[in-house]
């Protein structure tokens, strides 16, 4: 049985692709995974205040050499859809995204609920590869994840929903549901 924390697991997985530069907005289901992230000397790591800054500062990154990945909340996809698409689209930019997915069953916030029933949608219709591990296939699943953004240069999603943070570690063995083109 796997005895890491979620945030470990996504670390982990997140060091296993290679990640060294991560773009950040904040989320309290991100915290213990954005400490780890800064502690190490091996990531750049740049809190933005928007997460379309994140996509373009990624992108430069990339295109500078770096292995990049975007962490948000899921109610940032729609502020960073035009340039998912019209930058990372357009011009085949890779980009992991780390996404800390709000509103779904166990929400307590009813704000969140909308968007987070339309995140799925949303990165369908942008094209966007997503998966949804559980916290003893993330480690695997975000080097993937990353292989998949790589090869196919887009951007692939990692959803994280309430309870994969709140989840304890889950015996080894089930498949990772994957959705995408």
């Amino acid at each position: 049985m796997n005895n890491l924390t979620p945030s470990e697991a996504v670390y982990r997985g997140m060091k296993g692709a290679g990640i060294d530069f991560v773009a950040s907005v904040p989320c309290v289901h991100l915290q213990g995974l954005l400490a780890l992230v800064a502690s190490d000397p091996e990531i750049s790591s740049v809190p933005v205040t928007r997460e379309e800054e994140g996509v373009g500062i990624c992108a430069g990154a990339y295109l500078g050499g770096k292995t990049p990945a975007l962490l948000m909340q899921n109610s940032g996809l729609g502020n960073s859809i035009n340039a998912l698409a019209s930058l990372n689209g357009l011009y085949g930019i890779p980009l992991l995204l780390i996404i800390s997915h709000r509103g779904g069953e166990g929400e307590t916030i009813s704000g969140q609920v909308p968007m987070g029933r339309l995140t799925p949608k949303l990165l369908e219709a942008l094209e966007i590869p997503k998966f949804i591990p559980s916290v003893s296939e993330v480690e695997t699943v975000v080097a993937l994840a990353w292989e998949v953004a790589r090869t196919r240069r887009t951007p692939a999603a990692v959803l994280l929903d309430i309870g994969f943070w709140s989840s304890l570690p889950l015996s080894p063995g089930k498949d990772a549901l994957f959705f995408g083109p």
